[in-house]
C-alpha cells in the first residue's frame, strides 16, 4: 500500500496486522490486493445490516445502499457516512487511473470507487468493495 502521512485512530504494527488477519485478508486489507471476482461471501447477499471493516470494525456501508452491479464484487452507491472512508489516487494500472477506497479509521484497503458508469443509483457511483475486507453485521431480525 502507498504510505500516507495520516495518523489513523486504529494504528498497529505490520506484525500485529499479520497476527490478526488471515494471509488472504492481509493481502487485500494491508497490501491493496483484490480478491477474485464472484467468490466473495457478500457479492450476492441480500441480508440487511451494516458492513464493517474486517480489520478494525469501523462501520462503512449499509445494505440499503448495496446494489446488483453484476461486476463480481459487492457494490454500494454511497458509504455509511462521508468520513467513514478515504480516497486515494491509484495509478497502479498504466493508462487507467482509479480512486482507491480505504477505511478512514485504520487505512485498510477496501476497493475502488467508479463514477459515470450509468447504474441507476442516486449517486452514479459504484463503490466496488472486496468482500474479504468487510464483515456484515446483520440487522436484528434479519436472516443470515
Amino acid at each position: 500500500m502507498e504510505p500516507t502521512n495520516r495518523t489513523y485512530a486504529v494504528t498497529k504494527s505490520d506484525e500485529e496486522w499479520r497476527a490478526e488477519l488471515s494471509s488472504d485478508e492481509y493481502a487485500v486489507l494491508r497490501q491493496a490486493g483484490t480478491e477474485r471476482p464472484f467468490v466473495g461471501e457478500y457479492t450476492d447477499t441480500k441480508t440487511e445490516g451494516v458492513y464493517a471493516c474486517r480489520a478494525c470494525g469501523a462501520e462503512l456501508f449499509t445494505s440499503e445502499t448495496k446494489f446488483d452491479s453484476h461486476c463480481g464484487w459487492p457494490s454500494f452507491y454511497s458509504p455509511l457516512a462521508g468520513d467513514s472512508v478515504e480516497y486515494l489516487e491509484d495509478a497502479s494500472l498504466p493508462g487507467r487511473p482509479r480512486v482507491e477506497v480505504r477505511c478512514a479509521s485504520c487505512g485498510s484497503h477496501l476497493g475502488h470507487v467508479f463514477e459515470g458508469e450509468g447504474y441507476d443509483t442516486p449517486t452514479d457511483q459504484r463503490f466496488c468493495m472486496n468482500s474479504i475486507a468487510m464483515t456484515l453485521r446483520p440487522a436484528s431480525g434479519s436472516p443470515d
